[in-house]
């Protein structure tokens, strides 16, 4: 299924939009990652586990976007958008990672040459 940011491509017919959608995935931090994190920005460089887990949240909320565009009939999901949260307190940290786009169906490949 395609998924992009993009709203319009000139190689792509959009037969029907059949509205918006979204999905979400959070995960909590444990404390011990939480302290790694801190050491790491005080002394400065990459958080890879970071980075890892906000790779890994990225590719599961496409999948679960995915998984919505199929019970709307869509073959494909375009205008999307990602947006990434902090949320909760220092004590119980946790990341979010938010998709939503226009759930649409694009013509067979025949039909739009």
């Amino acid at each position: 299924m395609l998924v992009t940011t993009e709203t319009a491509t000139s190689d792509l017919v959009i037969e029907e939009r059949l509205g918006i959608i979204s999905a979400e995935v959070v995960i909590g931090m444990h404390i011990f990652k939480d302290v790694l994190v801190g050491i790491r920005n005080t002394v400065g460089g990459r958080s890879k586990t970071y980075q890892d887990d906000l790779r890994n949240m990225r590719e599961q909320v496409i999948g679960e976007l995915q998984a919505e565009a199929l019970k709307t009939g869509a073959n494909a999901v375009i205008a999307v958008s990602l947006d990434y949260q902090e949320i909760g307190s220092k004590a119980q940290s946790m990341l979010m990672v938010l998709a939503s786009g226009t759930a649409v169906k694009l013509a067979a490949r025949s039909e739009q040459t």
